[in-house]
């Protein structure tokens, strides 16, 4: 019976606002030795893949994800397969995008059906988030195999972690009798307690945290939806049936199309009409068959700043730093600057967060609270809320490094290969500079080459694009001039990604 991971990549991450947000939220976002958590969630769901049994292992990843973050968990896929190297090939992609979120029942119904005809109904499904933190994969696949036999027997299989002290962020499992499967049955879920009761929880022993991992077979899952949520399973199912497919390619030249994956778009209409509900509520809370399998790996699942500053070494102050912080007579700090230099002196208890357009400076025991930030920063329609000043793009990114009336400067990256949709504006003009690299100019009837230090000028209205045709990362500045300089004054009359605005 073989195993087929699905990476639940929704969620918005705004307890790590200001580096995680709506459009560039944590999962993506390079937290752990450059690599982002759905990056490091892929290598070690991969490489179980590749490495278990092969009549255990299917050598297939399913990601389930927003739309709108359709390249970003591409370039996670990518980044995860040139990491494990050539062997990743072998392992198929495909990744789930739904129009709206509709919370985690409907993602994991959208799977169950999509894997359904390769995998069979008595195939196992491993439900993973994208944005834990598990250092010690193989722990963590000794964990899965444990909970192989109580999946085959119809029990849902969920994976609670070994608390190590009394938390107020995650949810708790209470543990009943044990299974003859050698799991044990959920005598009960507690949602997060305050800090009473967490110390309760454990004086009481029994009990572990709710990491939202989950073991099922595809036919117990459908089961379950069918008699718990029939209205969600009917949404899913119209959607899929409608569903539309495209096979991706490689965001740059050379790499292996196998490193591509197949992207799946549910139909809008009948997903939208869904309801929103976690599997917790939908499922979880009613089903019969709840088993759980205690992990006694490092686990973390990167919820708040408290959460990240643990990932750090500390010095002997209990100081932690990552990127240009420095401390001084403090202790008990936590200090992420990853472009300036950041001097936290005389301080204690805080974490501080710096990002290019927005600095958060807060004490420890109010963490849990920056989500509430993100809310007030929504309401005074503040841009910081939503998006960063360095904008990710499926052809590359760009960065807003200044502004003012009638111009704004950006500096812009193509990737290898990849090249803009072909445009015009109504109300601004550009001057483009070619700082590392080789641009290819698309300007009205012209087609030219320019390259490092060369410059060119698109005059307003006239059709341009920009490709970048090397094998090097395209870096370029761009100045623009004019009375009306939003992102929403580009007309797009050809474009690679199926983009009209």
């Amino acid at each position: 019976m073989k195993i087929t991971p699905v990476v639940l990549c929704g969620g918005s991450g705004t307890r790590l606002w200001p580096l995680s947000r709506k459009s560039f939220p944590k999962q993506f976002v390079p937290l752990i030795g450059n690599k982002s958590l759905l990056q490091l969630t892929l290598e070690r769901l991969a490489g179980l893949a590749l490495n278990a049994d092969s009549a255990k292992a299917s050598k297939h990843i399913v990601c389930v994800a927003s739309e709108e973050h359709r390249f970003l968990v591409s370039d996670a896929l990518e980044a995860a397969n040139l990491a494990l190297g050539s062997g990743a090939d072998l392992v198929a992609k495909t990744v789930l995008l739904e129009p709206t979120g509709r919370n985690t029942a409907a993602a994991m119904a959208l799977a169950a059906l999509a894997v359904k005809p390769s995998a069979g109904l008595d195939g196992l499904l491993l439900f993973c988030p994208a944005d834990h933190h598990i250092p010690d994969t193989q722990a963590f696949v000794d964990s899965v195999q444990e909970g192989v036999e109580a999946a085959k027997l119809g029990a849902i299989v969920t994976f609670g972690v070994v608390p190590t002290f009394p938390s107020t962020a995650y949810g708790y499992i209470e543990q009943g009798a044990e299974r003859p499967d050698g799991s044990r049955l959920v005598k009960r879920f507690i949602e997060k307690p305050n800090a009473i009761k967490a110390q309760e929880l454990l004086l009481q022993g029994g009990v572990l945290w709710n990491a939202g991992i989950f073991l099922v077979s595809v036919s117990t899952l459908l089961k379950a939806l069918e008699t718990h949520a029939s209205d969600i399973l009917k949404s899913c199912e119209a959607a899929m049936l409608a569903s539309t497919q495209e096979s991706g390619a490689p965001s740059q030249p050379g790499l292996n199309k196998t490193m591509a994956a197949s992207f799946v778009r549910p139909e809008p209409v009948a997903f939208k009409a869904c309801r929103s509900e976690s599997i917790d509520y939908a499922v979880m809370e009613h089903f019969a068959q709840v088993a759980v399998v205690p992990f006694k790996g490092q686990w973390s699942d990167v919820g708040s700043w408290n959460a990240v500053a643990d990932l750090t070494p500390a010095d002997a102050d209990g100081n932690r730093v990552e990127g240009k912080g420095i401390t001084l007579h403090a202790r008990n700090t936590f200090v992420h600057a990853p472009g300036r230099t950041v001097v936290a002196l005389g301080t204690q208890d805080l974490l501080i967060v710096d990002t290019s357009d927005a600095l958060l400076v807060v004490h420890r025991d109010h963490a849990e609270g920056v989500k509430e930030v993100v809310s007030l920063l929504e309401k005074g329609q503040l841009t910081e809320a939503v998006t960063h000043r360095k904008v990710a793009r499926p052809w590359g990114w760009y960065d807003s490094v200044d502004m003012g009336d009638r111009f704004q400067v950006k500096r812009i990256g193509v990737k290898p290969g990849a090249s803009l949709s072909l445009q015009k504006h109504h109300h601004r003009a550009e001057h483009w500079i070619v700082v590392a690299g080789t641009a290819e100019v698309t300007r009205g009837t012209e087609i030219f080459l320019l390259s490092e230090n060369q410059s060119t000028y698109i005059p307003i209205g006239e059709v341009h694009r920009l490709k970048n045709p090397g094998k090097v990362y395209l870096e370029m500045i761009e100045v623009q001039s004019g009375g009306y300089l939003g992102e929403d004054d580009i007309v797009r009359l050809e474009d690679t990604y199926g983009r009209v605005s």
